[in-house]
């Protein structure tokens, strides 16, 4: 039974959800303030955590920057409708995915389910290498020249897939369907803010060219020198 923890301020949204979850199969905790919140993570054993932006005590952005960079398990935030700020600050900040608000239970729990099933699936252990970048699908693990790189969870699967079709063009759609799980929206900017941010925490080539190349309005091919 997946766990899920519900942090919101929210209180008539989280009894929603809670029994929606629990109803679907669920295990669900919630917790209402953001400072009261870290410590629940800490502390407990969950599957996954779905995080509103607006709390009391430490902001949704606050405790996920705090809570990230220790956290190997997938991060869902509630976003307010139409707040692409929110969404892309979220996403830069190691979200996994959102959801706007005012949030449609079906919706979380197919998001949820997508995301727990990425997390969970059996990955055939395997390594793969181009130039001198090494990811480890096994262990969910990059090496930079021997030096580890921490990546997000959506960012990770984003970056296989480049890896694995190294030097050829991967498109925007298969990112997104198969890295994200699932398909791009109007506007959808969730590729390029990942992007970005794998850019930005793996550097250009050691000869200075850029590592990761955009084809504009088809895709991404990551470079092999």
């Amino acid at each position: 039974m997946p766990r899920i923890l519900l942090i919101d301020d929210d209180e008539g949204l989280c009894e929603l959800l809670t029994e929606y979850l629990t109803g679907e199969g669920f295990e669900v905790g919630a917790v209402h303030n953001g400072l009261q919140a870290e410590s629940r993570v800490q502390h407990g054993d969950w599957d996954a955590i779905v995080l509103d932006v607006m709390l009391p005590g430490m902001n949704g952005f606050d405790l996920l920057k705090r809570l990230k960079p220790q956290l190997a398990i997938p991060v869902l935030m509630l976003t307010a409708r139409g707040e692409d700020t929110d969404t892309v600050l979220g996403l830069e900040l190691g979200a996994d995915d959102y959801v706007a608000k005012p949030v449609s239970p079906r919706v979380l729990v197919a998001r949820l389910r997508a995301l727990l099933r990425r997390q969970g699936e059996a990955v055939m252990a395997s390594v793969l290498r181009a130039g001198d970048l090494t990811l480890d699908e096994a262990s969910r693990r990059v090496t930079l020249s021997g030096r580890e790189v921490i990546l997000t969870g959506a960012e990770f699967n984003l970056l296989a897939l480049l890896v694995r079709h190294a030097g050829h063009l991967v498109s925007r759609d298969l990112l997104a369907e198969d890295g994200l799980g699932r398909g791009l929206q109007a506007f959808d900017r969730r590729i390029e803010t990942h992007m970005a941010q794998i850019r930005k925490k793996l550097g250009p080539l050691p000869d200075g060219s850029p590592r990761i190349q955009t084809v504009r309005g088809a895709g991404y091919q990551y470079v092999v020198s």
